[in-house]
């Protein structure tokens, strides 16, 4: 059967690489004997299957480490691939679905499959980078950003420790005065009567 659609890489190892799709079933996965063989940390070695039924690819999750998505959902059963999706393998691998055109002054590098096996799909380089094809832009999801820490407002804490300090040696200068009976001596003569003590 000949390539009648075609992966395009739009962001993983090799971006702007096409994969023409051919045969009844495709494995995708980071496996070299996989008929579509993306080597990147976040394929697993077998990741998702495509199968042709009725004209169309149907894609299937094969219990992925990382998930396969379509348009942004994660695949918890067989999916009808449309021409246009996005499917992502992960986070970082995102590949475009698309139709081939009718155009017979398109290029396309694809290989016959024999019969009842898988076709390994080549990514070929353009040479040239061609405008995005789809009408549908799509980036992977970023991760999280972690929610800003919220300034501490320690000044009361400062300020109350400071007090306490404060009494803390005001209490020790009177309760050392008095037992040193200092009360009447130069210079803490001078503050006595303000604390109402009386010299002789």
């Amino acid at each position: 059967m000949a390539a009648q659609f075609q992966f395009v890489m739009r962001s993983g190892p090799t971006p702007g690489a096409t994969y023409s799709l051919e045969g009844d079933q495709l494995i995708i996965g980071r496996d070299s004997s996989s008929g579509l063989a993306i080597n990147d940390a976040e394929v697993s070695r077998k990741h998702a299957r495509l199968n042709f039924q009725g004209g169309k690819y149907v894609i299937e999750d094969l219990g992925s480490t990382n998930g396969t998505f379509v348009n942004g959902q994660r695949l918890a059963g067989p999916a009808v691939l449309k021409s246009g999706d996005v499917v992502s393998l992960g986070e970082q691998i995102v590949l475009l679905y698309e139709a081939l055109s009718a155009d017979p002054g398109a290029t396309m590098i694809s290989h016959k499959a024999p019969a009842r096996t898988a076709v390994s799909a080549q990514p070929v380089s353009a040479p040239a980078p061609a405008p995005a094809p789809a009408p549908l832009q799509y980036s992977a999801p970023a991760p999280a950003a972690p929610a800003a820490a919220k300034p501490s407002n320690n000044m009361p804490l400062f300020i109350g420790l400071g007090a306490l300090g404060l009494i803390c040696l005001c209490v020790v200068f009177f309760v050392g005065v008095d037992q040193l009976k200092m009360w009447c001596q130069f210079p803490i003569s001078i503050i006595t009567p303000l604390v109402g003590g009386v010299c002789p």
